[in-house]
């Protein structure tokens, strides 16, 4: 197949989970079908980085943006300036001239099988019709990430703030759903919860699981800290920041009440000045950018993923299964994975609960063991990335298969 690819920014650094599901995927698919990429990419973007993206594609299509540093004045007042915009900001932040004349040249140029829509922002520059088959691919229910934003809110004007973005993502993500012949999401939990909020779809939903590089994330020949604790994660994404901050607020004082001596590493890129601040705390190290999260996770003796905030799938507790290590995680934290409490991983709502079992792993080795164990044969047996590349590709050939049946 002849494949144009829309996504809002480019793959590279692979430094975020949507970023590395669609490396991964892409780099199978590459192997037998023809890629075209369109997306925003910044001015300054280095020909290293444009050739790291031609090893997923075949042509490179890039109109230049520049985004304002979350947390910057400069991206409070862009945010301000959209508050009246029907469109959510998560969106209509992206609209473009620019980038509109590129797709509507690339789609009058070329004769494609396919247009896969990675995430919904490229939506706002896509026409009504487009001229072939077309993959909507997400990795979120995007509105309940909002409905759970709002959720958290205790100060009335920021929750008004996030119900407003709540109810303009849902009008939007309910009419994105119905403009493809297909949509793929990246778990069974992520389907369902599309088909209940909104009940009169009729796009077919294929699901697309979650895979890992078990190869590259393997357990490492380094000794553990006993008593430490890491997370790994974008730190300019919301639902993470709101995770680390229940962390270091609620969970850490209760786990370090048992073992004093407790440290915790936040591993990740663009930390915001909240998460930066954390590192005030005691036992607390907030890296930034790391160029290899592999000795940060090897170094733990436990992943924790207090998130309260989300949705799609966690490629970073795959990411430390892989490594051998335990996991404890929210429900929501491990949502749509195919893991199992007290088996391969631990799950624990509410901050003491959580500290609870943070705190037995860390005293028992022995159950901790097991459990690594288990959680890297759970990863190697059944996700390795191959075998869901090829998930996709079934997908994106039954949405071509279908409409040309329609047709």
């Amino acid at each position: 197949m002849r494949i144009l690819w829309l996504n809002s920014g480019l793959l590279v650094p692979l430094d975020k989970g949507g970023k590395l599901r669609t490396w991964h995927l892409m780099r199978h698919l590459a192997r037998r079908h023809a890629i075209t990429w369109l997306s925003f990419a910044p001015p300054d973007t280095t020909d290293a980085a444009r050739a790291q993206m031609r090893e997923v594609c075949d042509e490179l299509h890039l109109v230049p943006r520049q985004d304002a540093p979350k947390g910057t004045p400069a991206f409070y007042a862009r945010a301000a300036a959209r508050l009246f915009d029907p469109l959510p900001y998560a969106v209509g932040a992206y609209r473009s001239q620019a980038y509109r004349e590129t797709l509507a040249r690339l789609l009058g140029e070329d004769r494609f099988d396919l247009v896969v829509c990675d995430f919904l922002p490229p939506l706002v520059n896509m026409p009504e019709r487009l001229p072939c088959p077309s993959v909507l691919f997400t990795h979120n229910v995007e509105a309940e990430i909002w409905r759970r934003h709002a959720a958290q809110q205790t100060d009335p004007v920021r929750r008004l703030l996030f119900e407003q973005q709540w109810a303009r993502m849902r009008r939007f993500e309910a009419a994105a759903l119905r403009q493809f012949t297909r949509v793929l999401a990246v778990s069974e939990t992520d389907a369902a919860t599309f088909r209940r909020l909104y009940e009169d779809l009729r796009t077919p939903i294929d699901t697309v699981a979650t895979g890992v590089d078990t190869e590259y994330f393997r357990p490492a020949d380094t000794t553990t800290d006993p008593a430490h604790l890491v997370f790994t994660g974008s730190m300019d994404w919301l639902p993470n920041e709101d995770a680390m901050r229940y962390a270091c607020e609620q969970i850490l004082p209760r786990i370090r009440a048992e073992v004093p001596e407790v440290t915790l590493s936040i591993v990740g890129r663009a930390p915001t000045p909240a998460v930066r601040r954390l590192a005030d705390l005691p036992g607390v190290e907030v890296t930034g950018r790391v160029d290899d999260v592999r000795p940060h996770i090897a170094r733990a003796a436990v992943y924790v993923v207090p998130l309260r905030i989300g949705g799609g799938t966690r490629l970073k507790i795959f990411e430390a299964m892989a490594m051998g290590k335990a996991v404890v995680s929210t429900t929501i934290g491990a949502e749509g994975l195919p893991v199992r409490h007290d088996a391969d991983i631990e799950l624990a709502d509410g901050p003491e609960a959580f500290a609870r079992a943070v705190v037995s792993l860390i005293r028992d080795p022995a159950s901790r063991v097991h459990l690594e164990r288990a959680a890297r044969s759970l990863v190697v047996e059944q996700h390795d990335w191959s075998a869901v590349a090829t998930q996709l590709e079934a997908s994106l050939e039954q949405a071509r298969l279908s409409a040309a049946r329609a047709a």
